[in-house]
């Protein structure tokens, strides 16, 4: 959305915190031997706890309030109560919410107590990538051009990227426009980030898919050829400077 006056740009905020609060505490939360649908359902008493909605089930009617994704599963994992989370586990969670109108996205990986099968790289890449794209943009910056960035990026880091996946605008919706901040270079794209416009920035950074492929239950994606995907995602003010971080309460840098 473009932020055109205080109250909005105050709206944003609010439900950004938010969000990013509750993807802090969730995955402060998450231990070994709990369930998903446990951890989804404190992270649904968290939103609740704010008169916050989850953006997914209000507007897709997903069965979760957050997407909680383990191993071998790229997004928009279902919270089940006979999946139950091990040590060493790569798990994201992705929490997008509304609150009075406004409407916030953020996520991310993580490795569940010790790395024992070392996802950690792919964590770290994924996490890198973000904020350099972030810092690289401002009002009239091509939105290729940072989709180049990631991808640049990953294949320097030994991973590929997820081309069906993508970021997106957030704000008075869930996705508005920009439709598709993608993780890498279509030339032919020449539309350009635009000044005082809220988006959230994602990164899809993966060991051996470059395609994301929806399972049976109509929800799940994996990777079209096997292998982790890790995902890192930030909702922010464009500015003509260094952009404004609205879901920096996740902590996903620390």
């Amino acid at each position: 959305m473009s932020i055109t006056k205080e109250s909005e740009l105050i709206g944003m905020k609010k439900i950004s915190e938010v969000v990013g609060t509750t993807l802090k505490l969730m995955r402060e939360y998450a231990k070994v031997g709990m369930t998903t649908k446990e951890l989804d359902l404190y992270g649904g008493e968290i939103l609740k706890s704010y008169g916050a909605k989850s953006a997914p089930f209000e507007t897709y009617g997903f069965p979760g309030f957050t997407c909680i994704s383990v191993n071998k599963e790229a997004a928009h994992g279902i919270p089940s109560d006979k999946k139950i989370l091990k040590e060493g586990d790569l798990i994201n969670i992705d929490v997008s919410a509304e609150l009075n109108g406004f409407w916030s996205d953020n996520g991310g990986s993580f490795v569940l107590g010790k790395d024992i099968h070392n996802h950690q790289p792919l964590v770290n890449a994924s996490k890198d990538i973000l904020r350099k794209a972030i810092k690289n943009i401002k009002g009239g910056v091509k939105i290729s051009e940072i989709g180049y960035l990631i991808e640049t990026e990953a294949k320097k880091s030994g991973f590929k990227v997820i081309k069906n996946l993508a970021g997106h605008g957030v704000g008075r919706s869930l996705h508005e426009e920009p439709e598709n901040i993608l993780n890498y270079r279509v030339r032919t794209n020449r539309e350009r980030f635009k000044k005082n416009t809220t988006v959230a920035i994602e990164t899809f950074i993966s060991t051996n898919s470059t395609i994301a492929v929806e399972l049976n239950d109509g929800w799940t994606l994996i990777g079209n050829k096997g292998g982790f995907v890790t995902q890192h995602e930030q909702t922010i003010l464009i500015t003509d400077k260094d952009p404004m971080i609205l879901t920096e309460s996740n902590g996903i840098w620390n």
